[in-house]
């Protein structure tokens, strides 16, 4: 392990200057705002869930890099009510059996004000902790109805390129931040 110390820190590094300049508010909103009818164009039942929740979290480019230390990256808007309500932050850190570096969306939908409320309390949202999260993968999609929808959060992702094995949220942090005009 001692060995792969410099070429997981070298990894790292070029992890980190992945998103090159700082984007401004405007270009993460028309990337977010193109990501969500994205994915709305692509899996009918994230409409349906996007039409019954009371606010939309996207991540229109997260990027993730490891081997055996890995770190993810992006950063997404906020939607309640069709209107911008928030810029936040996803990182997060993993160390495991995990090789690749890799592209992708995700978007949370919220389906409640305790949810919601969630996302902004104490600085920070830990994915891992959050109120009734599901990941809506195709098989939980096929048999999603809007009848079936309970509270709490759900998770899509899409848009995934680059080869790296596996995608999930657990000991994702999300907080706010705020872009350059």
């Amino acid at each position: 392990m001692h060995a792969l110390r410099p070429l997981l820190y070298a990894l790292l590094a070029i992890f980190v200057t992945l998103p090159a300049h700082a984007e401004t508010a405007r270009e993460l909103r028309n990337r977010s705002e193109k990501a969500l009818h994205h994915l709305y164009a692509n899996n009918h039942k994230a409409r349906e869930i996007g039409d019954k929740a009371i606010a939309v979290l996207v991540f229109p480019d997260v990027y993730k890099a490891g081997f055996m230390v890995g770190a993810q990256t992006g950063n997404g808007i906020l939607f309640k009510d069709g209107r911008v309500s928030g810029y936040y932050n996803s990182s997060a850190a993993s160390y495991g059996l995990q090789a690749g570096i890799q592209k992708f969306s995700y978007a949370l939908f919220f389906m409640d004000e305790h949810s919601l409320h969630y996302l902004n309390k104490s600085g920070g949202f830990e994915v891992g902790g959050a109120p009734s999260l599901v990941v809506a993968d195709e098989g939980f999609s096929s048999s999603l109805s809007t009848t079936t929808l309970q509270k709490g959060i759900y998770a899509f992702f899409f848009g995934q390129k680059g080869l790296m094995a596996g995608i999930g949220l657990q000991g994702t942090k999300i907080s706010q931040y705020h872009p350059s005009e």
